[in-house]
Order: C-alpha cells, then sequence, then structure tokens
C-alpha cells in the first residue's frame, strides 16, 4: 500500500466518488453511507437490486453504537469476536439512510480485522462494505479480476494481494433471540456457546 493511498481514498469518498479497499475477508465496494448518491452508485454497478440492503463497516464496537441500538447481547458477542470475520444485525438509529438498509428498520455491521480497513475507517467513518462482484456473482479475489468482472474503473484501488477468506458470519441480534443467518469461519455453535454463557 502506498502511503498516501488511505488520504486520496478519503479526498474520493468525500466527493461521492467509490473505492476499492481490502477487508479480512474479501474486497469490498466502499461508499460514503450518508452520501445517498453515492450509495445508488453501489447499487448500480453491482446491479444490485434496491430491496436486498447493504452491509456497513466501521472502525470500532463504540462506533457501531453511533448507528445501532446495541443491547446486553450484542456487547458481549462484539467484545468476543470483533474486530472479526463477523456481521451482526441491530436494530439501526434514525439518522441511517432507508435507501441503504432497503427501509428496514435493522442495519449489518462489520469491523473487519484488516489494519488497511480500519485505518480507513478510523480516518472516514462509516462506509459500504458489500463484496466487490456483480450480483450473484463469485467475489474475484485480485483487483485486476474484480475490474474486469465489474467493467469500470475507481479513483482509488487500495490493493493488498489476493482475497480470498471465507464470508463473514451473520448473526442478527434485532430480535429477541440471536439468529444465525450464515455460517462462515465463525460457527453457530462459537456464537451461541458466548451468548448462552454471556
Amino acid at each position: 500500500m502506498k502511503k498516501n493511498d488511505i488520504s486520496n481514498a478519503i479526498q474520493a469518498l468525500k466527493h461521492g466518488e467509490l473505492i476499492l479497499y481490502p477487508t479480512d475477508t474479501l474486497y469490498a465496494l466502499g461508499a460514503d453511507i450518508f452520501n445517498e448518491a453515492a450509495v445508488k452508485k453501489v447499487f448500480a454497478m453491482k446491479h444490485r437490486p434496491y430491496s436486498i440492503p447493504l452491509p456497513v463497516a466501521v472502525a470500532s464496537i463504540e462506533e457501531i453504537e453511533s448507528i445501532a441500538w446495541m443491547n446486553e447481547q450484542s456487547w458481549i458477542i462484539c467484545e468476543r469476536f470483533l474486530p472479526g470475520k463477523l456481521t451482526i444485525i441491530l436494530k439501526k438509529k434514525p439518522k441511517i439512510p432507508a435507501l441503504l438498509t432497503s427501509g428496514s428498520d435493522t442495519i449489518a455491521i462489520r469491523v473487519p480485522r484488516h489494519p488497511i480497513a480500519l485505518e480507513l475507517l478510523s480516518s472516514f467513518g462509516p462506509l459500504t462494505v458489500t463484496s466487490a462482484n456483480l450480483h450473484q456473482m463469485k467475489t474475484p479475489s485480485l483487483v485486476t479480476e474484480i475490474l474486469q468482472q465489474l467493467k469500470t474503473s475507481f479513483p482509488v484501488c487500495i490493493h493488498d494481494g489476493r482475497r480470498q477468506e471465507i464470508a463473514s458470519t451473520i448473526i442478527d441480534l434485532s430480535g429477541k433471540s440471536p439468529r444465525v443467518l450464515r455460517e462462515g469461519s465463525i460457527s453457530r455453535k462459537q456464537l451461541l456457546d458466548v451468548i448462552a454463557h454471556g
């Protein structure tokens, strides 16, 4: 990574552009979640239906509180597994645009365990963290392959070699009881054991 990649990425994001950045699983499409035009670009670039919400990445557990309502269960899970390969679904706070969450009252959030992603998020704030691929197609593991699949270019691509880890586990903590919606590198048993022994 070049030293000025982060500052260039921040400038692009401030101007409503999309960037490509690495996470601890795959490459992600990054957009300012509060910029509606930028968020629309993400849906358009991926050919993703507006009915499928976009996940969000933040730099810390504390920052989750700025965009979603935390409960005791979510604190227990977050302190045990984040940063890491886990997406948590919580009730969103009113300031989160409806476009981002497809009109839902919940939001999917990640704190990726990746130094570049965390530096970017710490410097800029919450970003979309959807995988860099066309909707329902496999996410390529190299930046050059992503650009070919999406048939586009970005003002800033932060390269970090091949990214092809298993996708994050998704747990819905927005209701009365936790629901594991997708099992990834963190197992359902690991999550439920932590909640049970809270």
